[in-house]
């Protein structure tokens, strides 16, 4: 059974290059997906403050699955293809379940500007993570710039922790770690069905594991309602679903590698987001070690678009 109609896919082409003649969209949309994320973890500090962490991971999972529910009946999409379920089991485990889980229990022991710089290895992990899946190979530059910014931020967390790295920097690695996957796989299953459906598909598939978290959760976990808490969850719900669709999108326009170096940009416009949203004071060697890390994964990306 097809999924859809195949009139509505991108040229297919491997999954490290660009769709010809969709660069400039392709960007705009995988920029515009960052530019969402970014604001995750601001919402995420909002949402801790009146729920408690499984409670926020349940909530925005559920809350994301009704929506991708609704409009894929809305627009009576069919049942992906047997073969695209192992991709959007990871869709679903690295972004819907895994990374918001992790995340959210770092950000209860740290800040968002110590996390932004942690998660700042997302691209590379990434970019890694696809060329693994399509057994490409990179040049020295890309493994050497790769060690130099895993260093970086290895320092960074040794700094901020004195000598030896927290629990909570223990959950962001293995968040970055899952949700590279998911990129991933959702930058290569939208090559073969649009990127809305990728996500809505993933977020269903893992509805059964997101509302039981949320249940036990909230009836056991302390509650505090207030206007600021419903906003963090009511953003995140809605941004589980809806910050994927150009992310996805761009990513099937210009190739996942392409896409990851946009989001190079996500941990500045973290840090940017703490000091407004959240008032948080930043460490000094912050941004440093954000800019550092900026430039090491850039240029990664350009040694593997090279390549």
């Amino acid at each position: 059974m097809k999924t859809h109609d195949s009139a509505t896919l991108p040229r297919p082409v491997a999954v490290g290059t660009a769709a010809p003649g969709r660069g400039g969209h392709g960007m705009l949309l995988a920029g515009s997906g960052v530019g969402l994320f970014s604001l995750s973890f601001a919402a995420t500090e909002w949402s801790l403050r009146g729920f408690g962490p499984w409670s926020v991971v349940g909530l925005r999972g559920a809350l994301a699955a009704v929506i991708a529910a609704v409009c894929l009946a809305l627009f009576r999409v069919p049942r992906p293809e047997r073969r695209h379920w192992a991709g959007l089991a990871t869709v679903g485990l690295g972004c819907v379940v895994g990374f918001p889980t992790l995340t959210t229990l770092a950000l209860r022991t740290t800040t968002t500007a110590h996390s932004a710089v942690v998660i700042g290895l997302m691209p590379l992990a990434t970019s890694c993570y696809a060329a693994a899946r399509t057994r490409s190979r990179q040049p020295r530059a890309f493994w050497a710039a790769a060690v130099t910014g895993a260093a970086t931020v290895v320092a960074f967390t040794l700094l901020e922790h004195g000598g030896a790295p927290s629990g909570a920097d223990l959950y962001l690695f293995a968040a970055l770690l899952l949700c590279s996957a998911g990129y991933a796989e959702g930058g290569r299953l939208a090559r073969e069905m649009p990127g809305w459906q990728v996500i809505a598909w993933a977020l269903v598939a893992v509805l059964p594991v997101t509302a039981t978290l949320a249940t036990p959760a909230v009836t056991g976990e302390p509650v505090h309602v207030s206007a600021t808490a419903l906003t963090g969850v009511l953003f995140l719900g809605v941004s589980q679903f809806v910050s994927y669709i150009p992310w996805y999108q761009g990513m099937a326009l210009i190739g996942v590698q392409r896409a990851a170096q946009i989001q190079l940009a996500q941990p500045l416009l973290n840090l940017l987001w703490a000091a407004l949203l959240l008032h948080e004071h930043i460490p000094a060697a912050a941004p440093v070690a954000a800019l550092l890390v900026l430039a090491c994964i850039a240029a990664t990306q350009r040694a593997a678009l090279m390549n």
